[in-house]
């Protein structure tokens, strides 16, 4: 499929997940809205050389095996016009590992405001890369199975409020429609599955949510960053906050700040380079 670019459709949002602005061409695996158009970024983008003056994505890089993500941003260069600019936001990995090493001298000491907050970036760095059900660890604790840290909601920013939404929609019980529509759009169909592969029916589960999109494939600092970027082509990296481009009018689509003016994501780094 090749989408037609137009006057419109110089700013691109690749994985843009809920967060979208329809001054952009938004893409993402499974659409949440109309404006957003389905594609899967393991394919080569829709689009002819130079159709964008801007490519950006936020969380989507971890979520790419590590050796696609050279042929990834390649790919987001050449949709790119000559000194075009591409903005990533990406889990910052020396971040979290400086505050590893800060909370786990003070837990050492018997701090337990630092116990807590070791517990959770231990989570934090593992959890979305092991887990094998929606949400794993982090879902468990936020239903008070363990108390989150004060740490762990500011890193979680807008994750945060969606995840005390799931949690609240799960505890509500199901209506008779919710299982109605559950065993004839879904429940007999698995129970084929389930019957036909037995105790490997447990295997298809795990398998399935693995490519479902949600598990974090590798992490990144800014030297790793900046190296994939230079081998991919780009130029003049830097390191940039959430509220600072080289963007025209960046900080009007809100894509890295909520309305208010907070971070969305504090959990980031934020680099962007030039084509």
């Amino acid at each position: 499929m090749a989408l037609t670019t137009t006057a419109q459709l110089r700013l691109l949002n690749l994985g843009c997940g809920r967060r979208f602005h329809t001054d952009w061409t938004n893409l993402d695996l499974h659409p949440c809205d109309p404006a957003v158009a389905p594609w899967d970024v393991h394919q080569p983008l829709p689009f002819a050389d130079g159709s964008f003056d801007t490519v950006y994505h936020s969380h989507l890089l971890e979520h790419l095996p590590a050796d696609c993500a050279l042929g990834f941003l390649r790919e987001c260069r050449r949709v790119l016009t000559p000194g075009g600019i591409m903005r990533i936001a990406v889990p910052d990995l020396e971040a979290i590992v400086q505050l590893y090493l800060k909370a786990i001298h003070e837990a050492w000491d018997g701090n337990r405001e630092s116990m807590r907050n070791h517990r959770w970036l231990v989570t934090e760095l593992y959890d979305q890369t092991t887990r094998e059900t929606p949400g794993g660890t982090i879902a468990k604790q936020a239903n008070g199975q363990e108390p989150f840290s004060t740490l762990a909601w500011y890193r979680l920013g807008e994750d945060g409020a969606i995840l005390r939404q799931s949690v609240e929609r799960k505890s509500a019980p199901p209506t008779w429609r919710d299982r109605l529509r559950g065993w004839v759009f879904g429940s007999w169909h698995e129970r084929i599955i389930r019957w036909l592969l037995g105790d490997e029916y447990a295997l298809l589960q795990v398998g399935r949510f693995r490519r479902s999109g949600e598990i974090h494939h590798w992490m990144y600092d800014r030297v790793s960053l900046r190296t994939l970027l230079h081998q991919a082509g780009f130029g003049n990296f830097r390191c940039v906050s959430a509220n600072e481009s080289a963007i025209n009018g960046w900080t009007s689509y809100h894509l890295d700040t909520l309305a208010d003016g907070r971070i969305r994501k504090p959990d980031s780094i934020y680099v962007e380079a030039q084509a």
